[in-house]
């Protein structure tokens, strides 16, 4: 797979790891365990084991082939994720990519701490609910949102954002007396984030 503006690693599709048991332990946990929460976070929380986890562990970070996950938006940017597994090196890249233009941009990363410009809750459910169907990539309105979630760095949330966020986590597996623990959990990783500047002005806005 080639990705244009991206090229520092052997990217592969990503797409078919979603629904392995293990997926979204692998993605999401270490945000609910940021900022020393007296609950220890648990692959259970997301209907998953700690089997299912270290399995799909060894392909999610295998530095021969880097998982892409596809997010192209019908009315606007998209979002590209990509493992990035160089040794020495690993983490979390996320691209923006832009209708018409052959390029994607850096927006943030992910390297056990979040850096970059990230999204407002509005333009994460803008991309999460308007797959471009005629684009390969991510379809799953519930799985583009969990994808998703990383970047949101908008503290300003509306009062459903926790509902919206148990509803998702159900849909992808997650047993619905665990859901509102995680739910919990991967919201308050907001608060350990820099509120946006007032000056500060959205990539996906054109400026």
């Amino acid at each position: 797979m080639l990705i244009k503006g991206y090229d520092v690693g052997p990217l592969a599709s990503g797409e078919p790891l979603l629904f392995h048991p293990g997926f979204w332990s692998n993605y999401l946990l270490a945000m609910c365990s940021a900022g020393g929460c007296a609950e220890r976070p648990v692959p259970e929380w997301f209907g998953e084991d700690g089997a299912d986890v270290d399995g799909l562990s060894e392909v999610l970070f295998d530095p021969e082939h880097w998982p892409v996950f596809r997010m192209p938006a019908e009315d606007g940017p998209g979002v590209v994720v990509i493992y990035r597994n160089l040794e020495g090196d690993y983490g979390t890249d996320y691209l923006l990519t832009h209708p018409g233009r052959g390029y994607v941009e850096q927006l943030a990363s992910w390297d056990g701490e979040f850096s970059g410009t990230g999204l407002t809750w509005q333009e994460l459910i803008r991309i999460a609910d308007s797959p471009s169907l005629a684009d390969e990539g991510v379809q799953d309105a519930a799985s583009r949102f969990l994808l998703l979630f990383p970047l949101l760095t908008d503290l300003d949330v509306p009062e459903g954002a926790s509902a919206r966020l148990i509803a998702v986590l159900t849909a992808i597996g997650a047993p619905q007396d665990t859901s509102s623990l995680a739910a919990e959990h991967l919201l308050a990783h907001l608060t350990r984030r820099s509120r946006h500047d007032p000056a500060w002005t959205s990539h996906l806005s054109g400026s």
